[in-house]
């Protein structure tokens, strides 16, 4: 009679910007805690993140919130099989805050430590959701990052299209510095946008070339040209049609890009990750999209919970466990890499 196969817990920690979360994921799947502590009030007044405040607020919560996953979890440092730890990309601070503490918790204990990709970590909320089948394919749209990204399997990565500059999320949050509404803006662009039309007809960059690849300034920059002159002569503009012209354009280009890359790559499973996940326009017209292609073709669409777009520690277990279940360990001189790109990453069109 074969042994019932033993569960994984990994204990997961996440400081890139200005969240700071743990978690206790079991076997991948299963969140059994998830603690989230914000800085969103902190920063507003600043129109965006400081790095320094970021810093200063992890190093206060995050041996609190240890405590507190731990505790949710019912769970003792004895039954942690692996501590997971987002160590790029991100702000260097807030990263060097997160790796200390996994690293310092993983040498008292002897336990295993996993260094995690964030971008790794926002697609692999997905698991946590529903069972990805691969070959896969991610549209990856963050403040930081606009990416659509292949997975040959759980760990094997290669990014087919990126941003040539402005991320999405970033190009949300500056245009809602010039609408007046505070950092961040996404969710509220989104609520307004379904309120007004597309009037504007803002550009659509790079919608028609062959690649993959994205660019946002130019409508960022068309988006505040058509403020300013509004301004100059006096002209009160509609500010939900302002938002609808905009969240249009966006949603535009992605949906192109991602649908045209489904077409050529055929993955089985489509995820879509990041904290742009969450915004509503994007997440209905990619279900829409994808439910007019033809059956052959049609992927199974994983939308991750609202609660799983933003940064998280839950994520970070579930990408976790897939490198635990490959021997794919750090050691004592894991450190934060601000710069990181998507790591074990092949060729995957050979």
């Amino acid at each position: 009679m074969s042994k019932e196969k033993k569960d994984v817990r990994i204990l997961a920690f996440e400081s890139s910007c200005d969240e700071t979360s743990t978690a206790v994921i079991k076997n991948g799947r299963e969140i059994e805690s998830l603690v989230v502590a914000t800085q969103i009030k902190s920063h507003q007044r600043f129109g965006g993140v400081v790095p320094e405040v970021a810093s200063r607020h992890h190093i206060e919560v995050i041996t609190q919130i240890t405590k507190e996953a731990l505790e949710q979890a019912n769970t003792s440092w004895d039954d942690i099989d692996a501590i997971a730890v987002t160590y790029g990309p991100g702000l260097v601070g807030a990263l060097l805050i997160g790796v200390s503490a996994a690293k310092a918790a993983s040498m008292a204990t002897g336990i295993p430590l996993i260094g995690v990709d964030h971008i790794m970590g926002h697609i692999m909320a997905a698991q946590l959701k529903d069972e990805i089948e691969y070959p896969a394919m991610a549209l990856q749209v963050s403040g930081g990052h606009t990416e659509i990204v292949l997975l040959k399997d759980p760990t094997h990565f290669e990014i087919i299209g990126d941003t040539r500059d402005d991320a999405a999320g970033e190009a949300y949050d500056k245009i809602g510095r010039v609408l007046g509404v505070n950092y961040p803006a996404g969710k509220t662009i989104d609520e307004w946008a379904h309120k007004g039309k597309d009037t504007f007809n803002f550009p659509r960059a790079m919608m028609e070339d062959d690649d993959y690849d994205f660019s946002f300034s130019g409508l960022k920059s068309a988006f505040i040209n058509t403020c300013h002159h509004a301004d100059q002569i006096h002209q009160e503009l509609n500010k939900y049609d302002l938002a609808a012209s905009f969240q249009a354009a966006v949603i535009d280009v992605l949906a192109h890009k991602t649908l045209r890359a489904i077409k050529e790559y055929k993955p089985k499973t489509f995820i879509l990750g990041g904290g742009v996940a969450a915004n509503h326009g994007l997440r209905d017209r990619l279900n829409e999209e994808i439910e007019k292609l033809p059956a052959d073709i049609k992927p199974k669409v994983i939308l991750p919970d609202l609660k799983l777009c933003g940064d998280n520690a839950a994520m970070i277990g579930a990408a976790a466990y897939n490198l635990y279940n490959e021997g794919k360990f750090s050691d004592e001189h894991l450190n934060a890499d601000p710069s990181l790109e998507l790591p074990y990453a092949d060729r995957m069109l050979n």
